[in-house]
């Protein structure tokens, strides 16, 4: 065995050298249509935030609820879709609320790129609208995302969407509801 010099531990990489490397067994395969559906879950939010807000830019923040109600109810089933991938209760639970967050972060990130104006002391309407959605989408994932531990064992796994669907659904419209006050 030959002792490394500094010459060689300059070359290799600080990860190699602090331990051993070693490589993923199974890589990520964007083939198998389980990884799209996940990955489509995660962008349901943020794609029907893009949608609405470029087909029906809101122009004020008063009549929020349809587009509110519309992205929540997306970011919600995305989320459920995405968690229904996984396969034991905590991922599934793990994935709901994941998904979740991350479309509605991108929703936010959407709804503050399409804002087009900028207005000192208010929020304009699309990013009022976005983030109104975001809170009421994360919301109803994080029902989801705990009725989806609930019956992870107890449902078939083709129908393991259904439970945290009702719910999460059901949850994001009343929060959505109560932030349009109405």
């Amino acid at each position: 065995m030959t002792v490394p010099t500094d010459e060689d531990s300059e070359q290799v990489p600080v990860s190699v050298r602090l331990g051993t490397v070693v490589p993923p067994e199974d890589p990520e395969d964007w083939t198998r249509p389980l990884t799209w559906v996940a990955a489509l879950g995660m962008l349901a939010g943020p794609l029907a935030a893009l949608a609405w807000l470029a087909l029906a830019r809101p122009a004020t923040s008063h009549a929020l609820l349809p587009g509110t109600v519309t992205i929540a109810l997306a970011l919600v089933a995305g989320a459920v879709l995405t968690g229904s991938t996984q396969l034991g209760r905590s991922w599934a639970f793990a994935g709901t609320l994941a998904a979740g967050l991350f479309g509605a972060l991108a929703t936010v990130v959407a709804g503050s790129a399409l804002a087009g104006e900028r207005l000192v002391g208010v929020a304009s309407p699309t990013v009022a609208l976005s983030v109104g959605a975001a809170i009421a989408g994360v919301a109803g994932a994080l029902a989801a995302a705990i009725t989806a531990f609930a019956v992870g064992r107890r449902v078939a796994r083709r129908r393991r969407w259904l439970p945290p669907g009702i719910v999460g659904v059901a949850v994001a419209a009343i929060v959505a509801g109560l932030l349009a006050g109405r």
